[in-house]
């Protein structure tokens, strides 16, 4: 232990250097072979095999809908049925950012936007854009994440654009609004704000390059990022959202001091810490949108989205790996695995404390989990794969790193469209 204390006084900095900045490299591999040598992961305690999420067997409702009766049915359990109106917006009627226009960049079978969700037992409406901006009228909604929460944002700001045009701004490169004022924007003072936050909290690039050309990062695991956690008194609604920037190695800190690495190069650290990581990310992102009382806080509905699954089949992301698929999986003929099965247990669990929390706290704060999981799992067939733009964003990574196939967000328009069908849902008709 006196050991890895004496580590965490490596700790890592900003720095540049032409022999791709040794100093974080050796700090990640002396924490490496301690960790291994002792096998001392005491930073990570194990815990007990955990039964499948209940939408793998039972139902466990956190939203529901009337059915015919009357009666509650859970809208995150169902299965996609065809529905030859969509789709409701294409690239000629709503700006797409480049990495999910698949119209744009020649998708060969358009087949996959032809779909929509339908719970078990009752329907899912399609999101009303005049119903749903006259609801949120002086209301501000924050997607707060990675490009997966943009991809839901730009979804949003396409279907309301059948009725209203929002100005844009960027206050800075990692703050993004769209209001709905005057003029085109239909008067509704309704705004909505993405802020670029991927791992949630705090995070510094020490190396561009990094051990697997992806970066080498510091990730603050107690402390909310700034970008966003400094204006959510700004707030009623947030949906936040973290996961796939996760697999990124990182040298992990909690109190100001080094407790372990992410990603590192033994595979049984690597595990335990990713989940670690993220879940101790999502923890302090619940506690900042939980708290609900004293000056600047958080007063609203915080929503929390549960892991979109990546679907690479025949290789890696990096490698041969694609999404070639045509048609939805049938219900049950695809399930989650591996650690994104882990990855949606534990928000899962950590939602349930969140809640619990928020529950005694007087009222102020509305929790809410957004289990989006079981829906996406089947619709490998709506990810862009290679018919993307991608423009290299300036200084970052190599000039090497590509991404050939896409299989991680979401076509639009496409299957990520019904997000915010159930996220209209939640947020309009669900009780306070």
């Amino acid at each position: 232990m006196a050991l890895l204390g004496n580590l965490s006084s490596l700790s890592v900095k900003k720095q540049y250097c032409n022999t791709r900045c040794l100093i974080p490299t050796i700090s990640l591999l002396l924490l490496v072979t301690v960790l291994a040598i002792s096998n001392a992961y005491f930073p990570f305690p194990m815990s007990k095999p955990r039964a499948p999420p209940t939408w793998l067997s039972s139902s466990s409702s956190f939203s529901d809908v009337p059915d015919a009766d009357g009666e509650a049915c859970d809208i995150f359990r169902g299965k996609w049925v065809p529905n030859p109106h969509a789709p409701y917006y294409t690239n000629n009627s709503c700006t797409i950012h480049e990495h999910y226009d698949c119209m744009k960049y020649g998708k060969p079978d358009l087949g996959f936007v032809r779909w929509r969700w339908r719970p078990d037992g009752c329907d899912l409406p399609r999101l009303d854009p005049a119903s749903f901006l006259s609801a949120m009228r002086g209301k501000t909604i924050a997607f707060i994440g990675d490009s997966l929460a943009r991809n839901h944002m730009n979804s949003l700001i396409c279907l309301l654009t059948r009725v209203a045009e929002p100005t844009v701004s960027w206050p800075s490169s990692e703050h993004m609004v769209y209001h709905y004022g005057g003029g085109n924007g239909g008067g509704y003072n309704f705004t909505v704000v993405s802020f670029w936050a991927p791992f949630l909290v705090r995070n510094e690039l020490v190396d561009p390059d990094g051990p697997a050309h992806t970066g080498l990062w510091n990730l603050y695991l107690d402390e909310p990022d700034a970008v966003w956690a400094a204006h959510v008194g700004e707030l009623d609604y947030a949906v936040v959202s973290a996961s796939s920037w996760f697999y990124r190695p990182a040298m992990l800190y909690e109190a100001g001091r080094l407790v372990g690495c992410s990603h590192c190069l033994l595979p049984n650290v690597t595990d335990l810490t990713l989940r670690y990581a993220l879940r101790m990310a999502t923890r302090a992102a619940l506690r900042a949108v939980g708290g609900g009382a004293g000056e600047g806080r958080f007063r609203g509905t915080a929503v929390l989205r549960t892991v979109s699954p990546s679907q690479y089949e025949g290789g890696e992301w990096n490698k041969d790996g694609n999404c070639l698929r045509t048609r939805p999986y049938r219900r049950g003929e695809k399930r989650l695995q591996g650690i994104e099965f882990d990855f949606h247990t534990l928000q899962v669990e950590e939602f349930e404390v969140a809640e619990t929390a928020a529950s005694g706290g007087g009222g102020a704060v509305r929790m809410m989990l957004m289990d989006t999981t079981e829906a996406m799992i089947l619709r490998a067939d709506a990810h862009p794969s290679k018919y993307r733009g991608w423009t290299r964003r300036k200084g970052w990574m190599k000039e090497y790193f590509t991404i050939a196939n896409d299989c991680v967000h979401w076509c639009l328009p496409g299957a990520i469209d019904a997000w915010n069908d159930m996220l209209a849902h939640m947020l309009l008709t669900s009780p306070s």
